[in-house]
Parts: structure tokens; sequence; C-alpha cells
């Protein structure tokens, strides 16, 4: 037995790896990051179900490891003709829970989950919900006028960019897997870590953008919606996207095919399953296979961090553009409609609205605005996934 070899093999296999080559540094960089944000999701609680998950992909990934005992192959997803069953045979874990990344099964299957979980009835009683819906989704075009901008990125690159500021990580995954695949991975964790961050993104703008007045407006309830248009909304909406637009068609055909489950009334044990033991299962397989994809020596480039500041920015104004079309239906409705619930517009289900409701509660007690906000939010949803069908369409 050679005891020298065993020690230099192990030595081969260790943390050297990480610290001794070229390129470490950048794993280092991004196990630093993946802790910063294992932090923000289990001590400040931002949205843990996902961001616990990416955190502890993007930890595994960048830990040294030797190509037979990697998880995770980046190289292997660069191809344009992917070998599916070679990944199966030969992959890492993560290279097999990637799958369901790279050909969109997963964001479909979340957004059944979310179908299952929404009540369009906030929406449907009060038809402005849709303008503000549609207006946080100015933030995307702002965001593909910039991009475009750079000069750093193609159409469909910076459309897929884009679409980060719609705050809907399953639609970004749906789109870019189509326009640039070749920048799923920072586009995934980019639109997946700032849903996580909306807690603490969106309120310094709601705060600035909106007077204490306006904060403290109580908005009053709504007419009761009925079972039939409950029932019949999910339906019209897939006829009518699928005509419009197919190329979405099997994303927001699943999140109405999941709100259809609900509201029928028939599919109990259906509904549930999507609402809990799937949506769990999938959410679990995404947040750990996204964070996967966040390997320090392809993930910190210039291109990619300009991306991430983009994502940011597409936030940003996503919440502006909703905060502004609120002051004015504010003004248009006397003083009945509060703005901050303009800023839930940006589709992250529910904790956008969730937001709203926070703030404004800080400014009055009794101010509970979560049911009407929720109007805004789903619409978002709507209003996210119409966006990529439509730049599908210009750039597909």
């Amino acid at each position: 037995m050679d005891i020298g070899k065993i020690l230099e093999n192990l030595w081969e296999g260790s943390g050297y790896n990480l610290f001794g080559k070229d390129g470490g540094w950048q794993s280092i960089v991004m196990i630093i990051i993946a802790l910063f944000f294992l932090y923000l999701g289990i001590k400040k609680k931002f949205e843990p179900l996902l961001l616990v998950g990416i955190a502890f992909g993007m930890l595994l990934t960048n830990l040294p490891a030797l190509d037979g005992d990697k998880l995770f192959h980046p190289d292997w997803w660069t191809v344009s003709d992917i070998d599916y069953l070679e990944i199966l045979r030969h992959g890492g874990l993560l290279d097999i829970l990637y799958i369901g990344v790279k050909t969109g099964v997963y964001p479909c299957l979340i957004f059944m989950g979310v179908g299952a979980m929404t009540d369009f009835g906030p929406m449907l009683s009060r038809p402005s919900s849709l303008i503000l819906g549609a207006a946080a989704q100015g933030g995307i075009y702002l965001v593909l006028i910039l991009a475009a901008a750079t000069g750093m990125y193609s159409g469909g690159e910076a459309a897929s960019i884009s679409i980060i500021a719609g705050a809907d990580g399953p639609t970004a995954i749906f789109l870019t897997k189509e326009l640039a695949p070749q920048l799923l991975p920072a586009i995934a964790v980019a639109a997946y870590s700032y849903m996580a961050l909306i807690p603490l993104l969106q309120p310094p703008f709601m705060k600035l953008l909106t007077t204490k007045k306006e904060r403290m407006t109580v908005m009053a309830a709504t007419r009761k919606v009925s079972k039939k248009e409950k029932i019949i909304f999910p339906i019209l909406v897939t006829i009518v996207v699928g005509l419009l637009l197919p190329s979405v068609a099997p994303l927001l055909g699943s999140l109405m095919f999941g709100n259809l489950l609900k509201e029928c009334g028939v599919t109990e044990r259906l509904s549930d399953t999507a609402q809990n033991a799937l949506m769990n299962i999938v959410t679990l397989f995404l947040g750990i296979s996204v964070g996967a994809t966040a390997v320090g020596t392809t993930f910190l480039s210039a291109k990619t961090l300009v991306i991430i500041v983009l994502g940011l920015a597409g936030f940003v104004l996503a919440t502006i553009c909703g905060l502004l079309i609120g002051k004015l239906l504010y003004v248009i409705s006397k003083g009945k409609i509060n703005p901050l619930i303009g800023s839930a517009g940006v589709s992250a289900v529910p904790m956008a609205a969730r937001v709203s409701n926070t703030v404004g509660l800080q400014y009055n007690k009794g101010n509970y605005l979560l049911m009407h906000a929720m109007g805004p939010n789903v619409a978002g949803v709507i209003g996210s996934a119409v966006a990529a069908g439509f730049l599908l369409a210009v750039f597909g």
C-alpha cells in the first residue's frame, strides 16, 4: 500500500481544487454569496421556500469536485443539441434535476400549482386591477430598451433579460430557454433572487412615490364574484391566449388549468395535490437546480453582472410603473383606490400583495389592503405571461 500516493490523491481531491487552481477565487465568491442568501432566507425569512433552495444549490455546485464526482456540469448545457439520455446515464444529481428547468417542465408545473392557489375573484370584482397589472409590465419594455442600448446582447437576449422585470421566475425560465438558453443560469438566478428580496426592494419606492394621505386610503369592499364567473374565466382566458399567443399557451394554460381545478368544485383532490404536494416537490427541485447554474467560473463575468444590474433595474421600474398608474387611479377615483396596490402589479404572488398590505398597515392600523392588492397581483401574472408570448412572437 502506497501511503504517499493515497495522501496525494486525497490532497488532489480536496479543497485544493478550490483554492489552488485558476478560477478558484470565483468559486469562493459564489460560496460567500450562497451563505449570504442562506442568511437572508433563514434568519431574515426572505421567501425561504425559494431562497434556501437556490442558495444551497449554489453552494453545492461551487464546492470542489473531481470530474467523476461533479453534481453539475455547466458545459454540458451550452451545446445546441443536448443529449438528455447521456445526462441521465452519466450526469450528476443536479444535472438530472436541471432537465426539468431546461425543458420548461418545471415552470408549467409551478404555474399549475400557482393557479390552484389563486383566487381571481379580487381581479374580476375590480376591473381596474387589470390596468395596474398591465402597468407594472412596463418595467419589462423599459429594460428591453436598456438591454438593447448596452450593445452587449442580441434581440433575443435582451428580451430574455427584460422578462426579469415581470417578477415571475417560471415565465423567465420559459422565455429564456427559447430565446437565449445560454443566459438561462444568470436570468433564472436573478429572477428568483430578486423575487425573494421583494420585501426589501419595494417599500422604499412605495414610500418615496406616495404621500401619507394616499398610503392611509382605506378601500371599500367590492362585489362578490359568482361561481359561474370563476369557472368561465380560466376557460375563456385559455381559449383567447391559445388563439392569439399559442407560444405561451403551455405556461398560461397550466395556470388556468390549476385554477379551474380549484374553482370547478368537483376536483378537490387534484386541486389539493397541485397546491401542496406537486407545488412543494417542484419548488424543491427548481430551487436547487436553478442555484446549481451559478457556477463561479462562468457566472462571474461582465455580461452576467450587467444582467444582474438590469434585473434589479427592472424590478424597480416595474414597481414605479405600477405605483404611478396607482396614483393616477387614485385621482380618477377621487381617493377611493390606494396607490400602494399598484406595486403589487409585479407578478410575484403573493409576495408583492403582502408588501402592499404591510406598508399600508404601517400608516393605518385598520387598513387591510391584501385582498385589494391581490387583484393587481394576479393580473400581473397574466400580464407577464402575455408579455412573454409577445416577446416570443417578435424575437422567436
